[in-house]
């Protein structure tokens, strides 16, 4: 696949599926499969394995690549599998190059978990791992807001091979000078933040949005994505009301529930159990039974 179909699935709904756990806590790789196999089929053209909502950071190096070649597998060519990696420099390398053996189109490159960052070493971070997969499309996971024009561009120069941005930073105003001071044609805009900043990061030049809602219910993702990509932002702005009560669970206690929502929905959905890794937890009974109110409001409890 070449780049710049890449790039034309990136300006999409790009999907993170979760990480489902079996009764023992080890990955369950045959549902792994069936949830990607649902997303695929409902018309998803990207799959993140190892996103934040597949709990990369709870997963040890063997958990995400099994994860990543369960994607593989099951999308069987009928998507894009953009996997999640980082990480020091080393073991973000290993995993780009086990990505690519395995047969992933892209890779995203998670934000750098480090208290000392600046804005050069930040480039040569990312662009020490791009190139060690020239032939793979990589993505740039931009939650921090002292990344600026400089950085990406100056990174746009030394890395041909990145060619997306998952743009993180709760700020659609910042996100809109950041694209322009880059070069906007430089890179496919994603937002970062889903579904309820998809609106506002899309007036401003954004052409896909990340998704953990998808999961769930992948129609309302594609609903919003059609909407948005048509300028049709009543419409779009419909779907956020029917769906921010969702989201705004997930947000709750600084995103403590971000993961635990999605997995609960699923596992009153029958689809997988809704075990999530320390530090995140289970849903209190009250929070579980909201859920279900939601989910009930959208038909499909």
């Amino acid at each position: 696949m070449t780049f710049e179909q890449q790039r034309r699935r990136l300006s999409g709904v790009v999907a993170i599926p979760v990480t489902p756990f079996d009764a023992e806590g080890a990955v369950d790789g045959p549902t792994y499969a069936k949830l990607v196999d649902r997303l695929v089929t409902s018309g998803i053209e990207v799959v993140t394995p190892n996103g934040n909502t597949g709990e990369f950071y709870a997963l040890d190096a063997d958990e995400a690549r099994q994860c990543l070649e369960v994607t593989v597998e099951a999308v069987a060519g009928r998507a894009s599998v953009l996997a999640g990696i980082g990480h020091d420099v080393a073991s973000a390398t290993r995993a780009a190059a086990h990505a690519r053996d395995a047969g992933a189109d892209m890779v995203m490159i998670h934000q750098p978990v480090h208290p000392y960052i600046s804005g050069d070493g930040w480039v040569d971070y990312h662009a020490s791992i791009a190139a060690a997969v020239p032939e793979l499309g990589v993505v740039l996971y931009v939650r921090n807001p002292a990344i600026g024009g400089e950085q990406l561009h100056a990174l746009g120069v030394a890395a041909p091979n990145v060619i997306g941005v998952k743009y993180a930073v709760p700020d659609p105003v910042r996100f809109g000078s950041v694209a322009r001071d880059t070069g906007f044609e430089r890179f496919v805009w994603i937002a970062g933040l889903a579904e309820l900043s998809a609106p506002g990061y899309f007036a401003v030049g954004a052409t896909g949005f990340t998704s953990g809602l998808v999961n769930v219910d992948p129609s309302i993702s594609l609903d919003m994505f059609r909407s948005l990509s048509t300028g049709d932002y009543p419409a779009a702005m419909a779907v956020w009301e029917r769906i921010r009560p969702f989201e705004e669970l997930r947000a709750a206690n600084g995103n403590a529930n971000n993961v635990s929502v999605v997995k609960d929905a699923l596992a009153q959905l029958g689809l997988c159990r809704p075990d999530v890794r320390p530090p995140s937890r289970l849903l209190t009974a009250a929070e579980r039974e909201r859920l279900f109110g939601l989910l009930s409001s959208w038909g499909l409890s």
